[in-house]
């Protein structure tokens, strides 16, 4: 059986996604920071006729963490077929590059670039261990340079998130690095934009979970054939989902 790790998926768009795998027959260990808000999803999921599927504490900015959740992963499975980086923090608002002090920078790299890197670097041997381990860091739109800077993008003029925007476009150039050294390897590692979507983290506005979590699926399970080191909003481009960095 396949496995995946989410990381923070007790809720909102990693949540669906955990379900959307447990659908495809994968056991999907549920990241989350607090680990008793993680159980008591596992029991409604449980109760939802869900199976395969377990609570993993996991704080993508504590180390110790980290460890210790691929340490039981490790025991009890001893790989790990899916890597989700999905946990991120949006930051305060208003953001912009005139006033936003780098405390508040420092802030969101912490989980949405620094995190990412942590976890990805502590599961590689893991992950290494499957014949087709997929990397999928979940981003945005927002996070491409050459849409924010093009006055014709429909979102041009919408609400600058300078903060958060600077560290998704700096965890997507760690993405393209990482996609490059291992190019010769089955790795597929692509960065993903699940879209605007009602969740907390945009105060119930956007599109449906379900659709963002298929979005995300859909290149944690592509095969052998499927693309790598690529950038992906379907929101953004419909036809062929991929937009430029």
């Amino acid at each position: 059986m396949k496995s995946a790790l989410i990381t923070g998926a007790n809720k909102g768009i990693g949540l669906e996604t955990a379900k959307q795998l447990l659908k495809q027959g994968l056991f999907v260990y549920v990241g989350s920071r607090d680990l008793e808000k993680g159980k008591a999803i596992i029991n409604k999921l449980l109760n939802d006729g869900f199976s395969n599927v377990q609570a993993i504490e996991l704080d993508v900015t504590k180390p110790d963490t980290i460890l210790t959740a691929k340490n039981i992963i490790e025991k009890e499975q001893g790989h790990l077929d899916v890597l989700i980086n999905n946990a991120g923090i949006s930051g305060i608002v208003p953001q912009n590059a005139l006033e936003t002090t780098t405390d508040h920078y420092k802030e969101v790299f912490e989980v949405n670039l620094y995190g990412v890197i942590n976890v990805t670097q502590a599961f590689m041997d893991l992950l290494r261990k499957s014949p087709e381990p997929r990397i999928v860091n979940v981003s945005t739109s927002v996070g491409s340079l050459s849409l924010q800077s093009n006055p014709n993008w429909p979102a041009y003029h919408y609400a600058k998130y300078a903060v958060y925007a600077a560290s998704k476009a700096a965890m997507n150039m760690y993405t393209v690095h990482l996609a490059y050294e291992l190019r010769d390897t089955a790795f597929k590692v692509n960065a993903v934009c699940p879209g605007y979507t009602k969740t907390d983290f945009t105060n119930y506005l956007g599109g449906e979970v379900e659709e963002a979590g298929k979005r995300i699926v859909k290149y944690a399970l592509i095969n052998q054939d499927g693309p790598s080191g690529q950038f992906f909003s379907e929101e953004s481009n419909p036809e062929t989902g991929e937009i430029p960095w």
